[in-house]
């Protein structure tokens, strides 16, 4: 049984490009989604997350990020922010505390998206990202030009018309992300500022509560 399966193994297809997925149906054109996530991560001291994205070819892939909040005696916000393809080769880096890796997707796999807090040894980081990938035309099957002269040309026209509103709402989408993502960065930050004020404004009012209870006390020494 263990030969016949490695003879059909070896009988089967082998070195076959990447290309994209065929539809589902014969007539059907093949559905393409803008798929995106937008989601805040907890990466832990010294450690590495990573995510993967599906996307096919003719692709325009965005990965956008912003680190929220750090903790740590360093409280360092920079991260080092990596997208490699479905082969391994390194499509774009980025270093800082915010940052933006954009590319057309060249073949269909899954795209690797890291984020390593090497600077952070002793606290995590909490960082929001933003990707995903979205496609600027439909992928129309070639048809026939008896076929296309029965196509409705109003029809057509409010298929295209819908077409770009979606691509524009999704802009409009990626853009409002942004926005939240530096609006929750800035809370954070006043949370942290307004925690910092408190606790020195309690300690500087505990050593001038001290200074004057010593001041009393030696006096009164000096005087007995």
């Amino acid at each position: 049984m263990l030969l016949l399966v490695v003879f059909l193994v070896l009988l089967g297809p082998a070195g076959c490009p990447k290309t994209e997925p065929l539809s589902g149906s014969g007539q059907e054109p093949l559905f393409r989604g803008a798929d995106r996530y937008d989601f805040a991560v907890v990466i832990p001291a010294g450690a590495v997350e990573c995510f993967w994205q599906f996307a096919h070819q003719t692709g325009n892939f965005f990965f956008s990020y912003e680190v929220q909040r750090a903790t740590g005696m360093g409280n360092s916000r920079n991260i080092l922010a990596t997208a490699t393809d479905p082969n391994g080769v390194q499509l774009g880096i980025s270093q800082h505390m915010r940052g933006q890796i954009n590319f057309l997707t060249k073949e269909t796999g899954f795209y690797q998206l890291c984020l390593d807090n090497h600077e952070n040894h002793f606290g995590f980081v909490q960082v929001y990202l933003n990707f995903g990938v979205y496609y600027e035309g439909f992928n129309m099957e070639k048809k026939e030009p008896e076929e296309k002269k029965e196509l409705n040309n109003t029809l057509e026209a409010i298929e295209i018309s819908i077409h770009k509103l979606q691509i524009h709402i999704f802009h409009m989408w990626r853009f409002y992300n942004f926005a939240r993502m530096r609006k929750v960065a800035d809370s954070f930050l006043l949370e942290s500022n307004y925690n910092y004020v408190n606790w020195w404004s309690m300690a500087q009012s505990c050593v001038i509560v001290l200074s004057g209870v010593l001041q009393l006390y030696f006096l009164k020494r000096l005087f007995n």
